[in-house]
């Protein structure tokens, strides 16, 4: 394992991490956009709890990988379907939201794999 490994890593769990409890929070700017997405009320908890989980499960994979390639996997499947979501919503400006979030993801599971 690497230290350009962990680093990514950690990041890629940060951001997940708090992108899930601003959703779990009810932050008004993602409230605003997921909104704006349509993206139904009852689904919010579970897309917020999911990000969170995926975050622990990439930390977790820094000492039993198989969590963390899996959390990984499931992050970036989430990240797409949030591309998708914001296309269909016709708010293409914000494709590059949800790619940022999981550019990190994708470092980290190719520094896992190079390592």
């Amino acid at each position: 394992m690497s230290v350009a490994h962990v680093v990514v890593t950690l990041l890629a769990a940060a951001m997940a991490g708090y992108s899930g409890v601003v959703v779990l929070t009810r932050t008004q700017w993602i409230i605003q956009a997921l909104t704006d997405y349509r993206v139904p009320r009852a689904w919010w908890p579970r897309l917020g709890a999911a990000k969170v989980a995926g975050a622990v499960g990439l930390l977790v994979g820094l000492f039993v990988p198989i969590v963390g390639v899996l959390a990984g996997v499931g992050l970036i499947l989430y990240f797409a379907g949030a591309v998708v979501t914001v296309v269909r919503a016709r708010w293409y400006a914000h494709i590059p939201f949800p790619l940022v979030y999981a550019a990190p993801v994708i470092g980290a599971l190719t520094l896992g794999a190079l390592s």
